[in-house]
């Protein structure tokens, strides 16, 4: 049993050490890091920029509250904040777990705070920021359980969490071939489900999220409402920062069919999107905010008050 609390133990701290090194490595003088930041002024109206702005969209109804305090996890050279930022947010404080990158945003007017911040152990007191914001960070953490419980204690009226879908829950099907090849042999699936662990050359583990598991979550802590938005964003390539978003584009117009068809098929159910996002409120959002979550998209989940407490 020590040995393996040992290794656990290990595990996580080799994680953070290379997620902590990922971009200083990447990065690691001044000036390639201010030219990165630079992109971030002048990738507007590319393909890139559009295509971030799927997921920025899903934040945009609780931005016009311009005096709600902010903070971003994992937001590793402050993008996440910036964008809040040139929406009016006024009090926005960019995090990741390595602020070197961060230190140098500041600098050149990326962002106005930042803080050096490991999500399974915030140096924020209970309730004491009004939203927090994980976009494609989730993913990353060696316990991202820790980490959800950890922002929902720093949040005083909710998170948004901003991920890949775990297709399993939404694909019947896959759920039944899954079932099915693991009584005829134990991994066969794998041979069809090539993505069943996933895993990024940083060395972490994909954890992709689910509608069920954030229920879940919200339901046994007693917290109010959970709004899921399903949206399918994941049509990058590499030098997609450079061409504008103009239907004479023949990318650009390739993008549009498949989204186009894939947001069509996921409409219907007949497969699911690629991307949630995922708001666990700690207080009832007031009714003009819940109306303008489903204009932008969002299903609103209640949670019935556990009747025994």
């Amino acid at each position: 049993m020590k040995n393996t609390t040992k290794n656990l133990v290990s595990f996580q701290e080799d994680s953070y050490n290379r997620h902590s090194n990922w971009y200083t490595n990447l990065f690691p003088d001044k000036e390639q890091k201010i030219a990165l930041l630079n992109g971030i002024k002048t990738y507007k109206g590319t393909i890139n920029h559009w295509l971030q702005n799927q997921f920025f969209e899903c934040v945009k109804p609780i931005t016009k509250y311009k005096n709600a305090s902010w903070l971003t996890v994992g937001d590793a050279y402050g993008h996440d904040a910036n964008y809040l930022i040139e929406n009016g947010v006024q009090n926005v404080i960019a995090s990741d777990i390595n602020d070197e990158f961060l230190a140098v945003s500041k600098e050149v007017g990326i962002v106005e705070q930042y803080s050096a911040e490991n999500a399974e152990n915030l140096s924020f007191e209970n309730n004491s920021i009004d939203y927090i914001l994980c976009k494609e960070t989730y993913h990353h953490f060696p316990r991202p359980y820790a980490a959800l419980y950890e922002m929902i204690r720093v949040a005083k009226k909710g998170i948004v969490i901003i991920e890949p879908q775990d297709p399993i829950m939404k694909m019947p099907f896959l759920l039944f071939m899954n079932n099915v090849l693991e009584k005829i042999k134990y991994g066969l699936v794998n041979k069809i489900w090539k993505n069943r662990f996933s895993y990024e050359a940083v060395g972490n583990f994909v954890y992709k999220v689910s509608e069920r598991e954030m229920e879940k979550f919200a339901a046994g802590i007693n917290l109010p409402m959970v709004a899921i938005k399903n949206f399918n964003p994941n049509f990058w390539f590499p030098g997609s920062e450079k061409v504008p978003v103009d239907k004479s584009e023949k990318k650009f117009r390739k993008i549009l069919l498949k989204k186009g068809l894939r947001d069509f098929l996921s409409k219907f159910g007949i497969i699911p999107s690629q991307s949630l996002s995922i708001i666990i409120f700690k207080t009832l959002p007031e009714i003009e905010l819940q109306e303008s979550l489903k204009k932008n998209g969002y299903k609103l989940i209640v949670i019935p008050k556990n009747p025994y407490l």
